[in-house]
């Protein structure tokens, strides 16, 4: 692999690397033979640039696996399994032990390149490292632990014949991972498929693919063998050889509903096992009784996180008509005051979207959004340090139309719509009148109301009062639109196992 250099601090954009199309069974595979500087000599032909998101300049070159790369890296990952899935949970458990205390180790680099790549502010870089690490801590100490692998007996009516429960691993793993959260989302897939003693062929998005890089070689250093992670380059092109591959047995993609729709028909040709996370839709409804501050706070965080580019996005704000001009005013203090910049502003709170198409999208969105009678109740505002940068402001729409695109379709973008409501059965039915079902958000004081929310809102996991807490003990996955099955806590281990059942008369 060409060497990703060090990255002191989150402006370190002179130096310029190239990643190669494919790292297979721990040997980097390029598709031209020299080392490749920027844009010109030595960068294979179909190579795409890598931006800094926070200037728009070129700091690397991304090389695209070809269709027999793709076969290689399957290939590896299917000759390494019998040995990995013959190994013990403890030994598993040990090397994710490893990788947690590597990644903790490399933490201000890792957080520079998120930071360089994606435009994070610091902090939120900083909490994308704590959670790749947490999440193979946890699977590490499930290993570790053993009784999520211990076969279980069954009672049986017949005393005749016994009955035994037991988990075995899937087999080959295709994780295609977006570029919204790099690292986070992989950990995710990478941690419980090691676990349950599969092997993997990662395909991390050709937009934030460094750190998904550093993340391997963190993975290779901790001494996970030869062929148990592969990895290759590049669109969906890539992603489609992937998930049509013969011999992959299992499929976790992360990525747009249209996407994973695609997925789902390739995965159906051959029974491929299947897990999707989403798109979403979500609300955060504010009651009467809510404390606004604390609304105004989880509203801004739950919107603009990530420049709102997050599946979890709660951009549809509910609010009581007796809080609802407090709210208003509160969250319009709020809103222009963050602090939209690089990473390397003072006070960041806001950085920029990924790259220019998705802020091009985004801001078309509002446009059609506006036309078709959305209101823009009010915006932020971006520091002179934007403008080279994929910036874009928070919108705040004021009672959209119920079929605006804005209120209806996930935007992935800084924007946020606000409606008001009079009852607890008007918010409900508003939060759960969409296709999607992946989070909700309640702000309330009153205990018994929240019962009756958690019961009745068609999410997969709901947080009253609290920001958009993710613990890898907490199953994440969504309703409808959002995906089908389940990642983290023991469902995402499960995801990588097939359930099996002996029974026997040994007289």
């Amino acid at each position: 692999m060409a060497t990703i250099p060090t990255i002191a601090t989150p402006a370190a954009d002179t130096d310029v690397f190239v990643l190669p199309a494919a790292t297979i069974a721990g040997t980097p595979v390029r598709t031209h033979g020299a080392e490749g500087t920027q844009g010109a000599n030595g960068v294979a032909h179909d190579a795409t640039p890598i931006f800094n998101a926070s200037t728009g300049a070129t700091i690397g070159w991304q090389e695209h696996a070809s269709a027999a790369l793709v076969d290689a890296a399957v290939r590896s990952a299917h000759g390494a399994l019998a040995s990995w899935r013959g190994t013990t949970p403890v030994a598993r458990g040990k090397l994710l032990k490893k990788i947690a205390e590597l990644i903790e180790a490399d933490r201000a680099r890792l957080a520079a390149m998120q930071m360089q790549v994606s435009g994070k502010p610091p902090l939120e870089a900083d909490i994308d490292v704590g959670d790749a690490a947490a999440t193979f801590n946890y699977y590490g100490d499930l290993c570790l632990d053993e009784k999520a692998f211990a076969p279980e007996t069954l009672a049986l009516p017949d005393d005749a014949v016994t009955g035994e429960r037991f988990y075995e691993a899937v087999g080959v793993a295709a994780l295609i991972v977006p570029w919204n959260f790099p690292m986070v989302t992989t950990a995710w897939k990478i941690a419980p498929a090691l676990a349950a003693g599969c092997t993997v062929v990662l395909k991390p998005s050709e937009i934030t693919s460094p750190v998904e890089h550093l993340l391997a070689e963190i993975i290779s250093e901790a001494g996970v063998p030869e062929g148990v992670v592969n990895l290759v380059n590049g669109g969906g092109e890539v992603g489609a050889l992937l998930t049509a591959h013969p011999l992959v047995d299992k499929i976790s993609f992360t990525g747009s509903t249209a996407s994973g729709t695609k997925v789902m028909q390739a995965a159906a040709q051959d029974m491929k096992r299947l897990t999707l996370e989403l798109g979403g839709k979500s609300a955060l409804i504010v009651r009467a009784d809510a404390d606004v501050e604390r609304a105004v706070t989880l509203a801004v965080g739950g919107a603009f996180t990530n420049a709102g580019q997050m599946c979890s996005a709660t951009a549809r704000i509910l609010v009581h008509d007796d809080v609802y001009r407090k709210f208003m005013a509160a969250f319009e203090t709020a809103v222009r005051a963050i602090v939209v910049g690089p990473p390397q502003s003072a006070n960041v709170a806001m950085g920029p979207l990924v790259c220019a198409a998705q802020r091009s999208r985004v801001q078309a969105l509002v446009e059609q959004g506006v036309q078709a009678g959305a209101s823009v109740a009010f915006s932020g505002s971006l520091e002179t340090a934007c403008a080279d940068g994929f910036f874009m402001a928070p919108v705040v729409i004021a009672e959209p139309p119920a079929d605006n695109l804005l209120w209806t379709d996930e935007v992935f973008g800084p924007v946020a719509c606000v409606k008001s409501f009079r009852t607890d059965e008007e918010a409900i039915a508003l939060a759960n009148d969409t296709r999607y079902g992946l989070v909700a958000t309640v702000v309330t004081a009153d205990r018994e109301a929240a019962r009756r929310y958690k019961a009745q809102l068609r999410a997969g996991l709901v947080w009253i009062n609290t920001p958009q807490l993710i613990f890898p003990q907490v199953c994440w996955g969504g309703l409808g639109l959002s995906g089908i099955g389940r990642e983290l806590g023991l469902a995402g281990l499960r995801s990588y196992q097939e359930l099996r059942h002996a029974l026997a008369d040994i007289g």
